[in-house]
């Protein structure tokens, strides 16, 4: 049996409206300092693996997280559209309180629904699954039996670990979560075949990582 691909995913570091609870998929903030402290750690967890390929959302905030992780390894993060996170449309830069308040009954339908249902000019859950997964897929056959990295964003992650985990995609939003520099791990043996060996895992934070 060949080996398996392991591929290691991470959410990139805080952002500066992290705790400020305010929708950014689609806005390009940047890591705030807690944020690229997480990824220094996160990179320093790192440091040991065999990285064949490090890909990364081209948003500021992965790129920046990305950058730090492949200090160590020597390797040019790739910029790949196909990670970027879900658009929220007309709720971009607004808090949940203030969605709530403004679009009631949008709101309510995509609490529902988030995979079939967006704000108005944003994008469905369904629509990240078409980019994301046949991504991931070429890029574990790409580099069969090696190691790989993917640091993408909160849903876009939840999103495609419901996917290769066989989980209603209808419902990632209330069965799984992504920490701000969280780290998962799955095994691939093939295309259709994912074994999870970590996930959402933030023990670099600790300051003796």
């Amino acid at each position: 049996m060949p080996a398996a691909t392991r591929l290691y995913l991470a959410r990139h570091g805080s952002t500066v409206v992290s705790h400020e609870d305010r929708f950014a998929g689609s806005s390009d903030v940047e890591l705030s300092e807690r944020g690229r402290e997480e990824a220094e750690r996160l990179g320093r967890r790192l440091a040991d693996r065999r990285f064949a390929a490090i890909y990364t959302s081209p948003m500021r905030r992965s790129v920046d997280t990305a950058t730090r992780v492949a200090a160590p390894h020597d390797l040019d993060p790739r910029p790949s559209p196909e990670l970027v996170e879900v658009d929220h449309g007309r709720w971009e830069g607004l808090t949940r309180r203030e969605v709530e308040s403004k679009f009631p009954q949008e709101h309510a339908d995509w609490e529902r629904d988030p995979f079939n249902t967006a704000p108005r000019g944003g994008t469905t859950g369904a629509v990240v699954v078409t980019r994301v997964v046949p991504f991931i897929q070429r890029i574990a056959r790409e580099h069969a039996g090696r190691e790989i990295l993917a640091v993408s964003h909160k849903a876009t992650l939840r999103l495609l670990t419901a996917i290769l985990l066989g989980i209603d995609p209808r419902r990632y939003r209330d069965f799984l979560d992504q920490r701000p520099c969280a780290l998962s791990l799955f095994e691939l043996r093939d295309a259709s075949s994912a074994r999870l060996l970590l996930f959402n895992d933030v023990s670099h934070h600790a300051p003796d990582h």
